[in-house]
């Protein structure tokens, strides 16, 4: 295992690499990064689906300078952690809760023996579903969360209970180990920028696609169909009312107001009904929240430094005013060539 540097993605000084085993066997890899002689703590960073450490630099970066000890992780199955199909380029899971376990032993194996608290988690889509997923079961090790565009519904599915039905149907029959219906193994970030739907930020995009060229290995496809019907699980129990309200955990909720991968309104109507949490829309912004432009990411970064490690949230509050732009566009599979969770 290493982390990869490109000219324009430099690895953050001080890293150190770490291999993680979970209590199921699965061979992750994770990273850290010293903190200063008085640390506020430890900010775990956890990517999205189809996401990997060297994507997040940049923001780990700016955590270091914020004086916070950092720590990253590849999921199971995506990044340079162990795929769980002998296809690399498949994106695969049987059920979110085995993500858990990956948690689980990162807490165990690093969090508890090297890292300064509070422990606070910053993740993004598919990472925000797991981390609410472990909260509200009562289980999260962190003070405080802080998601980017959370997968609490898809955007604007048409035909959501046919897609639900049908990849359930092919899973138990035995598909769940190949592509959504028309998935691929090519990764999302290698789009052009022209086709993207993530950011607007032409610079960030390319050197994204920059490290998947360099390091090919990191990059997987669209998701199988294992881990489509494992989603829809999840994105069910989401719907429930009640979910939120027994999600105890500070959550700051971030939404970008021109996502096209996850729906904004699903976001602003379940985090409206989180107990101790915070909402708030980028207008304008697409859904990779941090690898957009400046614009966008000052304001994330306020809204960060407002609610990490606890104090007052008035900025956090304001923020929250701003209202979400709405854009009609239509995608039967929003996994298939698309985007990334």
């Amino acid at each position: 295992m290493e982390l990869v540097a490109t000219p324009e993605n430099p690895v953050p000084d001080g890293a150190v690499l770490v291999g993680l085993t979970t209590q199921d066997g699965a061979q992750l890899r994770a990273a850290r990064w010293a903190w200063s002689s008085a640390p506020r703590g430890t900010v775990v960073v956890l990517p999205g689906r189809a996401e990997f450490i060297e994507k997040y630099f940049e923001t780990i970066s700016e955590l270091l300078a914020r004086d916070f000890a950092v720590v990253a992780l590849d999921w199971r199955g995506q990044g340079l952690s162990e795929r769980q199909l002998r296809n690399r380029r498949k994106s695969h899971i049987d059920d979110f809760e085995i993500y858990e376990r990956d948690l689980v032993a990162l807490k165990e194996q690093v969090l508890e023996a090297l890292c300064p608290r509070p422990w606070f988690a910053l993740g993004h889509c598919m990472a925000a579903a797991i981390l609410i997923q472990q909260t509200r079961a009562g289980r999260s090790p962190f003070a405080r969360i802080v998601v980017t565009s959370p997968m609490i519904d898809l955007y604007r599915l048409p035909l959501k209970a046919g897609a639900r039905i049908l990849v359930e149907g092919l899973d138990i029959a035995g598909f769940g180990g190949a592509f959504v219906p028309g998935g691929r193994g090519r990764p999302v970030f290698l789009q052009s920028f022209a086709e993207t739907v993530l950011t607007s930020d032409p610079i960030r995009h390319a050197r994204t696609a920059a490290i998947l060229k360099a390091a090919p290995e990191l990059g997987v496809g669209d998701p199988t169909i294992g881990w489509a019907n494992a989603a829809f699980r999840l994105m069910r129990q989401f719907e429930d009312a009640d979910y939120p309200r027994r999600t105890l955990t500070p959550i700051l909720v971030i939404a970008a107001g021109a996502d096209r991968v996850v729906s904004t309104s699903a976001t602003e109507l379940f985090a409206g009904r989180l107990k101790a949490g915070r909402f708030i829309t980028l207008p304008y912004a697409r859904h990779d929240i941090l690898m957009e432009r400046d614009l966008f990411r000052t304001q994330f970064w306020a809204a960060f430094d407002a609610f990490i490690p606890g104090v007052e949230d008035r900025l956090a509050t304001s923020l929250a005013s701003m209202q979400t732009p709405r854009r009609r566009t239509w995608r039967f599979w929003p996994w298939a060539s698309a985007a990334a969770s």
